[in-house]
């Protein structure tokens, strides 16, 4: 008795065989075309595709990008968090991707490159793709690639082959993850480990991810190691104070208070400096350094009292802007055509308005209590030294002065409140 001929096994659709590759290709390919093929990408890999095609990036084009300069690629460096930890991304990465003929790259936050070591061979050739110190590598420059895939999405990825949207990348392979600042959970920049597509390894992505953990753990580490530190050095200078007092690390992270509520943060200057500075969150302040820190004496009762003049500037509709005037300086924010709206109702009415008035004012319906306390609170997280509440206005003793455009027509155009247009009639009509 015959029997039938065994059929010889088909080969499996894994995540990167053989088989999958052909497949995303004529996936990538169809997507191209304005269509959709049967059998699609992974779901990352299609997302990311989407976002590529929105952004107009041509899968033809270069890999080239403008690198940075030396000198700014050295102020990143130094500016890095992550320059704390290349040790340890050496130690974990550096070596094992050299010896499987890969390299390590490390980058910012904006995606571009700070950092790379590896095989020799391999760095030589990825200088062919631009991956190189300075060059930028997110999506909207390169298209999908680990990279800029984990930059955008905020998590890690491994991007292989076809799976590039760029045509040029299609012989590379790469893994990367983000790594955030333990502190506060915003991103620090990528780790990244590439090479030939022949060098691809389901493990790589793992590999990636556990080292990008090892470095987040290390940095708290420091960072609570640095706090106990300040901390130890300000408990005994507190004790002696009287008044409210903080003590916070260079980023404006608490390690220390006295005589008021603890924050988390304090927003600091960026070009903090000792002696008396006006601090938005706190008013007036006493400043005196600290090691790895500073001490923050706020000037209750100070002779020199709250800034005296705020400039609202409307004067342009994409710089509105607010100007705080003190002692000691002014600084300046950015303000959004709401704010701008509720800031000028409160320079039109000295005497103050309630949250029902406000609300007529810039809504036109006096029940839109909740969302005014909600957008004056944000303005006074800024102003909390000129805005007086109950009912809200500016103090008496600042003086307030509204730079208006030249036309009457020209202010806050866009703007439906109630106050701004009865303004503009008003001036119109002499």
């Amino acid at each position: 008795m015959e029997t039938s001929p065994v059929a010889a096994p088909r080969p499996a659709a894994g995540p990167y065989s053989a088989v999958t590759k052909r497949l995303v290709h004529r996936a990538r390919e169809a997507r191209l075309a304005g269509e959709r093929a049967a059998t699609g990408p992974r779901a990352e890999i299609d997302a990311s595709w989407d976002r590529v095609l929105r952004s107009g990036v041509d899968p033809g084009q270069s890999t080239e990008s403008r690198l940075l300069e030396t000198d700014e690629i050295e102020h990143r460096r130094r500016s890095s968090p992550l320059g704390e930890v290349m040790p340890l991304l050496r130690d974990g990465l550096a070596t094992i991707a050299d010896a499987v003929q890969q390299i390590m790259v490390v980058t910012d936050d904006e995606g571009r490159v700070l950092w790379r070591q590896g095989n020799a061979a391999v760095l030589r050739r990825a200088k062919d793709i631009c991956l190189e110190e300075g060059a930028a590598w997110s999506e909207s420059t390169t298209g999908t690639n680990a990279i800029g895939t984990a930059l955008a999405t905020r998590t890690p990825i491994q991007v292989h082959s076809a799976e590039h949207f760029l045509r040029a990348l299609h012989t590379w392979t790469c893994a990367a993850a983000p790594v955030r600042d333990p502190r506060d959970g915003s991103l620090m920049g990528i780790v990244d480990v590439s090479g030939p597509a022949s060098t691809f390894h389901p493990t790589t992505l793992a590999l990636v991810g556990s080292v990008a953990a090892l470095a987040e753990s290390e940095l708290r580490n420091r960072h609570l190691v640095a706090i106990e530190r300040l901390r130890s050095v300000a408990a005994p200078i507190l004790c002696r104070l009287g008044g409210r007092a903080l003590v916070v690390d260079t980023h404006g992270r608490l390690a220390a208070v006295s005589g008021m509520p603890p924050v988390d943060r304090l927003p600091l200057p960026k070009a903090m400096r000792p002696g008396q500075v006006w601090l938005a969150s706190l008013g007036m302040c006493r400043v005196e350094p600290l090691p790895g820190g500073w001490l923050v004496r706020v000037a209750d009762g100070s002779p020199d009292g709250p800034p005296r003049r705020v400039v609202l500037d409307l004067s342009r509709e994409r710089g509105l802007t607010v100007r705080v005037t003190g002692p000691v300086g002014s600084w300046s924010r950015q303000l959004s055509p709401r704010h701008a709206e509720l800031l000028f109702a409160l320079a039109l009415h000295r005497e103050g308005r309630t949250a029902a008035e406000l609300a007529g004012d810039v809504f036109g319906d006096p029940t839109r209590t909740v969302t005014v306390r909600a957008e004056i609170s944000r303005i006074r997280r800024h102003l909390a030294e000129v805005l007086a509440h109950r009912p809200y206005r500016f103090g008496e003793e600042v003086e307030v002065e509204v730079i208006q455009p030249e036309l009457p027509s020209d202010l806050l155009p866009r703007s439906t409140a109630p106050v701004v247009v009865r303004t503009r009639t008003a001036a119109g009509a002499v």
